[in-house]
């Protein structure tokens, strides 16, 4: 399918006669890794360092959020709106915002993708929580298990699809958190080199950079699906 793709690429710019500046060929895009000073590998582990540093700092801090709103009902009643309203902000807004708190690079790039991150995971994880049966927890403790207990044997467990659906989807907002703040202020990363070369119509080296960009969230992606497998599956063998 992959190939087809590229075939169809390859031919709709060769037969089209598709300018270079506004389409490159395959050849052409793989020939920029190669061409320039572009520091490829340097620009690739920015982002990728960006995004994996924001996404595992939401997935911590969103399950710890939904941890203590699980267990404080006043916690989730005051805290939740707010963190709706914040989210309703677009992240482009705050972006200005992040970099004057934080300055330019890799930390104000990394505290917009986990902004962007944060609220599916905590979300998801909140209601999966709420969603195990009051039965199962009753029961823990009439034998006087303790809130930890509760948590790591009956929550946490029979909320695992709910953590890994928000999972999924903050995997694809963190990518686009990151590239984000490069735009917006940095001086290393692909989203930053796509700027530069952006004023010299060097279409090749876009191309290269939203390739290897996609990249990076396919890796992130299919590592929370392996992730996913591995933990479900291990959970119903269990029960």
């Amino acid at each position: 399918m992959h190939l087809l793709l590229v075939a169809a690429w390859h031919f709709f710019v060769v037969l089209g006669e598709v300018p270079s500046f506004v389409m490159p060929t395959p050849v052409d895009t793989v020939k920029a890794l190669f061409a320039g000073d572009y520091r490829w590998g340097e620009n690739l582990l920015t982002t990728a360092g960006e995004i994996f540093g924001g996404y595992a700092l939401a997935v911590v801090i969103g399950i710890g959020s939904a941890l203590i709103f699980s267990w404080s009902r006043l916690t989730e009643e005051v805290v939740m709106p707010l963190l709706v309203s914040l989210n309703m902000i677009p992240k482009v807004a705050l972006g200005p915002l992040i970099i004057v708190w934080f300055s330019y690079g890799f930390l104000p790039n990394t505290v917009i993708a986990f902004s962007i991150a944060y609220f599916p995971i905590v979300l998801t994880t909140a209601r999966g929580l709420r969603e195990v049966e009051p039965e199962l927890i009753d029961l823990v403790r009439s034998i006087r298990g303790s809130r930890w207990q509760i948590f790591t044997k009956i929550q946490f467990p029979g909320a695992l699809p709910y953590i890994f659906s928000g999972m999924k989807v903050a995997a694809v907002l963190a990518v686009a958190g990151a590239i984000v703040g490069e735009f917006l202020g940095s001086e290393r990363g692909l989203g930053y080199l796509m700027l530069q070369v952006q004023v010299t119509l060097d279409t090749a080296a876009m191309f290269m950079a939203v390739i290897l960009i996609t990249m990076i969230g396919v890796v992130l992606y299919g590592l929370v699906l392996a992730l996913e497998r591995a933990m479900v599956v291990r959970d119903a063998r269990v029960s």
